[in-house]
Protein backbone atom coordinates (compact mmCIF):
# COMPACT_ATOMS: atom_id res chain seq x y z
CA UNK A 1 0.00 0.00 0.00
CA UNK A 2 2.62 2.14 0.72
CA UNK A 3 4.63 1.75 -2.46
CA UNK A 4 1.65 2.27 -4.84
CA UNK A 5 0.61 6.01 -2.30
CA UNK A 6 4.75 7.05 -3.00
CA UNK A 7 4.30 5.78 -6.91
CA UNK A 8 1.15 7.87 -7.12
CA UNK A 9 2.88 10.86 -5.60
CA UNK A 10 5.45 10.59 -7.77
CA UNK A 11 3.19 10.59 -10.81
CA UNK A 12 1.23 13.22 -9.67
CA UNK A 13 4.27 14.93 -8.72
CA UNK A 14 6.13 14.46 -12.46
CA UNK A 15 2.28 15.36 -14.31
CA UNK A 16 2.71 18.72 -12.10
CA UNK A 17 6.02 19.17 -13.57
CA UNK A 18 5.61 18.60 -16.92
CA UNK A 19 2.49 21.24 -16.89
CA UNK A 20 4.38 23.80 -15.26
CA UNK A 21 7.01 23.20 -17.99
CA UNK A 22 4.69 23.61 -20.85
CA UNK A 23 4.64 27.90 -20.54
CA UNK A 24 8.36 27.68 -20.75
CA UNK A 25 8.47 26.05 -23.19
CA UNK A 26 6.59 28.40 -25.22
CA UNK A 27 8.37 30.96 -24.24
CA UNK A 28 11.72 29.51 -25.35
CA UNK A 29 9.90 28.98 -28.87
CA UNK A 30 8.88 32.63 -29.42
CA UNK A 31 12.69 33.33 -28.07
CA UNK A 32 14.69 30.91 -30.70
CA UNK A 33 12.26 31.91 -32.95
CA UNK A 34 12.85 33.31 -35.77
CA UNK A 35 16.26 32.19 -36.19
CA UNK A 36 16.21 32.99 -40.10
CA UNK A 37 14.97 36.06 -42.65
CA UNK A 38 11.43 35.77 -42.97
CA UNK A 39 10.31 35.58 -46.76
CA UNK A 40 7.22 37.86 -46.76
CA UNK A 41 5.12 36.54 -50.09
CA UNK A 42 2.39 39.11 -51.86
CA UNK A 43 0.63 37.55 -54.80
CA UNK A 44 0.49 41.14 -56.99
CA UNK A 45 2.12 42.46 -58.93
CA UNK A 46 4.73 45.74 -58.18
CA UNK A 47 3.49 48.96 -56.89
CA UNK A 48 0.02 47.70 -56.43
CA UNK A 49 -1.97 48.20 -52.99
CA UNK A 50 -0.86 45.39 -51.30
CA UNK A 51 2.63 45.35 -52.79
CA UNK A 52 2.72 48.61 -51.12
CA UNK A 53 1.77 47.82 -47.49
CA UNK A 54 3.97 44.57 -47.69
CA UNK A 55 6.67 46.87 -48.06
CA UNK A 56 5.25 49.94 -45.13
CA UNK A 57 4.85 47.09 -42.84
CA UNK A 58 7.75 44.94 -43.73
CA UNK A 59 10.81 46.74 -41.73
CA UNK A 60 9.09 47.65 -38.90
CA UNK A 61 8.06 43.90 -38.16
CA UNK A 62 11.67 42.45 -39.32
CA UNK A 63 13.35 45.22 -36.40
CA UNK A 64 10.53 43.82 -34.01
CA UNK A 65 11.57 39.99 -34.63
CA UNK A 66 15.52 40.93 -35.07
CA UNK A 67 15.70 39.09 -38.68
CA UNK A 68 15.69 40.35 -42.40
CA UNK A 69 12.05 40.09 -43.64
CA UNK A 70 12.03 39.75 -47.44
CA UNK A 71 9.31 40.57 -49.85
CA UNK A 72 8.50 38.71 -52.46
CA UNK A 73 6.19 39.24 -55.58
CA UNK A 74 4.87 36.41 -56.94
CA UNK A 75 1.43 37.74 -58.75
CA UNK A 76 -0.68 35.23 -60.71
CA UNK A 77 -4.18 33.74 -60.53
CA UNK A 78 -5.44 36.81 -58.71
CA UNK A 79 -3.28 36.02 -55.92
CA UNK A 80 -3.98 32.27 -55.92
CA UNK A 81 -0.42 31.17 -56.74
CA UNK A 82 1.15 32.83 -54.03
CA UNK A 83 -1.34 31.20 -51.60
CA UNK A 84 -0.48 27.88 -52.87
CA UNK A 85 3.18 28.33 -52.01
CA UNK A 86 2.18 29.55 -48.49
CA UNK A 87 -0.36 26.16 -48.35
CA UNK A 88 2.62 23.92 -48.83
CA UNK A 89 5.34 26.09 -46.62
CA UNK A 90 6.94 24.59 -43.96
CA UNK A 91 5.38 25.13 -40.59
CA UNK A 92 7.66 27.12 -39.17
CA UNK A 93 7.41 30.58 -39.40
CA UNK A 94 9.84 30.63 -42.80
CA UNK A 95 6.98 32.21 -45.32
CA UNK A 96 4.15 34.44 -44.08
CA UNK A 97 1.97 36.26 -47.11
CA UNK A 98 0.38 39.77 -47.04
CA UNK A 99 -3.45 38.19 -48.12
CA UNK A 100 -6.56 40.82 -48.83
CA UNK A 101 -9.74 40.09 -49.37
CA UNK A 102 -9.37 38.73 -52.94
CA UNK A 103 -8.38 35.27 -51.04
CA UNK A 104 -11.97 35.34 -49.92
CA UNK A 105 -13.31 36.00 -53.40
CA UNK A 106 -11.30 33.52 -54.46
CA UNK A 107 -12.11 30.88 -52.71
CA UNK A 108 -15.48 31.83 -53.33
CA UNK A 109 -15.40 32.19 -56.93
CA UNK A 110 -13.31 29.22 -57.98
CA UNK A 111 -14.09 25.85 -58.02
CA UNK A 112 -11.20 24.31 -58.05
CA UNK A 113 -7.92 25.41 -55.71
CA UNK A 114 -4.37 24.13 -55.25
CA UNK A 115 -5.22 24.40 -51.62
CA UNK A 116 -8.01 24.39 -48.89
CA UNK A 117 -8.67 28.64 -47.79
CA UNK A 118 -10.22 27.07 -45.02
CA UNK A 119 -7.33 24.32 -43.94
CA UNK A 120 -4.43 24.73 -45.37
CA UNK A 121 -4.16 29.43 -44.86
CA UNK A 122 -4.18 30.84 -41.58
CA UNK A 123 -5.17 34.32 -41.39
CA UNK A 124 -3.15 35.65 -38.27
CA UNK A 125 -3.08 39.47 -38.07
CA UNK A 126 -5.60 42.32 -39.78
CA UNK A 127 -3.44 45.42 -40.84
CA UNK A 128 -5.81 47.59 -42.11
CA UNK A 129 -9.07 47.86 -44.16
CA UNK A 130 -10.81 50.46 -46.68
CA UNK A 131 -14.28 50.89 -48.00
CA UNK A 132 -15.44 50.68 -51.05
CA UNK A 133 -17.25 53.98 -53.10
CA UNK A 134 -20.13 54.35 -55.58
CA UNK A 135 -19.14 56.61 -58.30
CA UNK A 136 -20.85 58.46 -61.09
CA UNK A 137 -19.88 60.97 -63.52
CA UNK A 138 -19.06 64.54 -63.62
CA UNK A 139 -22.61 66.28 -63.27
CA UNK A 140 -24.47 67.40 -66.09
CA UNK A 141 -24.04 64.42 -68.48
CA UNK A 142 -27.67 63.30 -69.84
CA UNK A 143 -27.96 60.59 -67.93
CA UNK A 144 -25.48 61.56 -64.90
CA UNK A 145 -27.12 60.32 -61.67
CA UNK A 146 -28.17 62.97 -59.20
CA UNK A 147 -26.98 60.95 -55.95
CA UNK A 148 -26.73 57.44 -54.92
CA UNK A 149 -30.91 57.09 -54.06
CA UNK A 150 -31.85 58.55 -57.38
CA UNK A 151 -29.47 56.04 -59.09
CA UNK A 152 -31.63 53.25 -57.10
CA UNK A 153 -35.06 54.89 -58.10
CA UNK A 154 -34.45 54.59 -61.17
CA UNK A 155 -32.79 51.51 -61.75
CA UNK A 156 -35.82 49.85 -59.46
CA UNK A 157 -37.84 51.97 -62.24
CA UNK A 158 -36.34 50.25 -64.97
CA UNK A 159 -34.17 47.64 -64.17
CA UNK A 160 -30.64 47.15 -66.27
CA UNK A 161 -31.13 50.18 -68.14
CA UNK A 162 -28.46 51.84 -66.11
CA UNK A 163 -24.77 50.36 -66.27
CA UNK A 164 -22.43 49.84 -63.14
CA UNK A 165 -18.87 49.03 -64.72
CA UNK A 166 -16.26 47.18 -62.30
CA UNK A 167 -12.45 45.97 -62.98
CA UNK A 168 -14.25 42.30 -63.88
CA UNK A 169 -16.49 39.61 -63.83
CA UNK A 170 -16.14 37.79 -60.59
CA UNK A 171 -13.87 40.69 -58.89
CA UNK A 172 -14.00 41.93 -56.00
CA UNK A 173 -15.36 45.01 -57.45
CA UNK A 174 -18.58 43.10 -58.99
CA UNK A 175 -19.29 40.95 -56.05
CA UNK A 176 -19.67 44.71 -53.93
CA UNK A 177 -21.78 45.80 -56.30
CA UNK A 178 -23.88 43.23 -56.50
CA UNK A 179 -24.25 42.94 -52.75
CA UNK A 180 -25.17 46.42 -52.55
CA UNK A 181 -27.55 45.67 -55.05
CA UNK A 182 -29.42 42.69 -53.24
CA UNK A 183 -29.34 45.14 -50.00
CA UNK A 184 -30.66 47.60 -51.64
CA UNK A 185 -33.05 46.27 -54.50
CA UNK A 186 -32.69 47.34 -57.70
CA UNK A 187 -30.46 45.95 -60.66
CA UNK A 188 -27.95 47.70 -63.09
CA UNK A 189 -26.30 46.09 -65.98
CA UNK A 190 -22.70 45.01 -65.34
CA UNK A 191 -20.01 46.12 -67.78
CA UNK A 192 -16.74 44.42 -67.06
CA UNK A 193 -13.78 46.29 -67.72
CA UNK A 194 -9.77 45.49 -68.27
CA UNK A 195 -9.12 47.70 -65.47
CA UNK A 196 -10.14 51.06 -63.15
CA UNK A 197 -8.50 53.58 -65.65
CA UNK A 198 -10.67 51.95 -68.21
CA UNK A 199 -13.46 52.21 -66.25
CA UNK A 200 -13.24 55.44 -65.44
CA UNK A 201 -12.93 56.28 -68.77
CA UNK A 202 -16.63 54.65 -69.62
CA UNK A 203 -18.02 56.77 -66.78
CA UNK A 204 -16.80 59.55 -68.32
CA UNK A 205 -18.09 58.85 -71.84
CA UNK A 206 -21.63 57.97 -70.22
CA UNK A 207 -21.07 54.21 -71.08
CA UNK A 208 -21.81 53.63 -67.83
CA UNK A 209 -23.48 55.30 -64.76
CA UNK A 210 -21.86 53.77 -62.06
CA UNK A 211 -18.58 52.28 -61.00
CA UNK A 212 -17.42 50.50 -58.20
CA UNK A 213 -13.89 51.21 -56.91
CA UNK A 214 -11.80 51.26 -53.17
CA UNK A 215 -11.86 54.66 -52.20
CA UNK A 216 -7.97 54.72 -51.93
CA UNK A 217 -8.09 54.00 -55.73
CA UNK A 218 -9.97 56.69 -57.13
CA UNK A 219 -9.45 59.63 -54.60
CA UNK A 220 -7.36 61.47 -57.28
CA UNK A 221 -10.33 61.70 -59.66
CA UNK A 222 -12.69 61.96 -56.83
CA UNK A 223 -10.42 65.43 -55.97
CA UNK A 224 -10.05 66.69 -59.14
CA UNK A 225 -13.77 66.29 -60.08
CA UNK A 226 -13.60 63.38 -62.79
CA UNK A 227 -15.85 61.33 -60.81
CA UNK A 228 -18.38 61.87 -57.96
CA UNK A 229 -18.33 59.97 -55.19
CA UNK A 230 -21.98 58.59 -54.07
CA UNK A 231 -22.18 56.29 -51.29
CA UNK A 232 -19.52 54.24 -49.23
CA UNK A 233 -19.97 50.61 -48.46
CA UNK A 234 -18.53 50.72 -45.03
CA UNK A 235 -20.47 51.20 -42.29
CA UNK A 236 -18.69 54.51 -40.88
CA UNK A 237 -17.75 57.27 -43.19
CA UNK A 238 -14.49 57.74 -44.59
CA UNK A 239 -12.33 59.91 -42.91
CA UNK A 240 -11.19 60.66 -46.39
CA UNK A 241 -14.78 61.57 -48.04
CA UNK A 242 -16.42 62.88 -44.75
CA UNK A 243 -19.15 64.46 -46.61
CA UNK A 244 -19.95 61.02 -48.61
CA UNK A 245 -22.90 58.86 -46.98
CA UNK A 246 -22.32 55.12 -46.13
CA UNK A 247 -24.72 53.04 -48.19
CA UNK A 248 -26.70 51.85 -44.84
CA UNK A 249 -26.94 55.12 -44.22
CA UNK A 250 -29.24 55.18 -47.44
CA UNK A 251 -30.40 52.28 -46.78
CA UNK A 252 -31.50 52.47 -43.18
CA UNK A 253 -29.36 49.36 -42.64
CA UNK A 254 -26.82 50.54 -40.07
CA UNK A 255 -25.13 47.33 -40.25
CA UNK A 256 -23.89 47.13 -44.19
CA UNK A 257 -20.68 46.95 -44.14
CA UNK A 258 -18.46 45.61 -47.18
CA UNK A 259 -14.51 46.53 -46.92
CA UNK A 260 -11.46 45.44 -48.52
CA UNK A 261 -8.81 44.43 -45.97
CA UNK A 262 -5.33 43.36 -45.80
CA UNK A 263 -3.89 40.23 -43.41
CA UNK A 264 -0.58 38.82 -42.66
CA UNK A 265 -1.41 34.82 -42.51
CA UNK A 266 0.55 31.98 -42.09
CA UNK A 267 0.16 27.95 -43.13
CA UNK A 268 -2.24 26.37 -41.19
CA UNK A 269 -0.46 24.36 -38.17
CA UNK A 270 2.05 27.00 -36.79
CA UNK A 271 2.89 26.28 -33.30
CA UNK A 272 0.48 28.54 -31.18
CA UNK A 273 3.30 30.69 -30.05
CA UNK A 274 4.72 31.92 -33.14
CA UNK A 275 1.09 33.07 -34.05
CA UNK A 276 0.54 34.51 -31.56
CA UNK A 277 4.59 36.28 -31.95
CA UNK A 278 3.47 36.93 -35.08
CA UNK A 279 -0.15 38.81 -33.89
CA UNK A 280 1.98 41.09 -31.41
CA UNK A 281 4.54 42.35 -33.76
CA UNK A 282 2.41 42.80 -36.83
CA UNK A 283 0.22 44.89 -33.82
CA UNK A 284 3.22 46.83 -32.92
CA UNK A 285 4.49 47.60 -36.62
CA UNK A 286 1.13 49.07 -37.79
CA UNK A 287 0.77 50.69 -34.60
CA UNK A 288 3.68 53.13 -35.12
CA UNK A 289 3.11 56.38 -36.17
CA UNK A 290 4.77 56.75 -39.38
CA UNK A 291 3.14 53.45 -40.10
CA UNK A 292 0.25 55.11 -39.85
CA UNK A 293 0.06 58.02 -41.14
CA UNK A 294 1.21 56.25 -44.65
CA UNK A 295 -1.67 54.25 -44.68
CA UNK A 296 -4.39 56.96 -43.69
CA UNK A 297 -2.22 58.99 -46.30
CA UNK A 298 -3.05 56.04 -49.00
CA UNK A 299 -6.83 55.66 -47.70
CA UNK A 300 -6.35 53.24 -45.96
CA UNK A 301 -7.60 52.52 -42.59
CA UNK A 302 -4.90 50.98 -39.41
CA UNK A 303 -6.83 47.69 -38.54
CA UNK A 304 -7.00 45.32 -35.71
CA UNK A 305 -8.97 42.54 -34.35
CA UNK A 306 -8.96 40.83 -30.09
CA UNK A 307 -7.10 37.66 -31.62
CA UNK A 308 -5.77 35.48 -34.53
CA UNK A 309 -9.28 33.57 -33.99
CA UNK A 310 -11.27 36.56 -34.66
CA UNK A 311 -8.81 37.43 -37.62
CA UNK A 312 -9.81 33.90 -38.64
CA UNK A 313 -13.54 34.09 -38.24
CA UNK A 314 -13.70 37.56 -40.40
CA UNK A 315 -12.11 36.08 -43.46
CA UNK A 316 -13.86 32.46 -43.42
CA UNK A 317 -17.09 34.41 -42.43
CA UNK A 318 -16.36 37.02 -46.26
CA UNK A 319 -15.78 33.04 -48.02
CA UNK A 320 -19.11 31.97 -46.81
CA UNK A 321 -20.94 35.89 -47.65
CA UNK A 322 -18.98 35.69 -51.20
CA UNK A 323 -20.33 32.41 -52.48
CA UNK A 324 -24.05 32.93 -51.21
CA UNK A 325 -23.19 36.15 -53.86
CA UNK A 326 -22.10 34.33 -56.34
CA UNK A 327 -24.84 31.97 -56.62
CA UNK A 328 -27.03 34.55 -55.98
CA UNK A 329 -25.80 36.88 -58.63
CA UNK A 330 -25.15 33.52 -61.23
CA UNK A 331 -22.07 33.87 -61.64
CA UNK A 332 -20.08 31.38 -63.36
CA UNK A 333 -17.78 29.88 -61.10
CA UNK A 334 -14.18 28.96 -62.55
Amino acid sequence: MTSRIVLARRHLLGATLATAALPAAAQSVRRSWPDRPIRFLQGFGAGGATDIIARLIAPPMAAEFGQPMVVENRPGAGGTLAAEALARAPKDGSLLMLINNGFAVSAALYRRLPYDPLTDVDPISLVCSVGLVWLAGPAGGADAVADFRDLVRRAQAQPEKLNVATVGVGSTQHLVAEATQAAANFKLTHVPYRGTPAALVGLRNNEVQAVVEPISAVLGQIRDGGARALAVTSRERSALLPDVPTVGELLGQPDFDIQTWYAVAGPSGLPAEIVTRIDEVTRKATGTPEVREKLLALGLTPRSLASPAAVKAMVHGDIARWSQMVERANIERQ
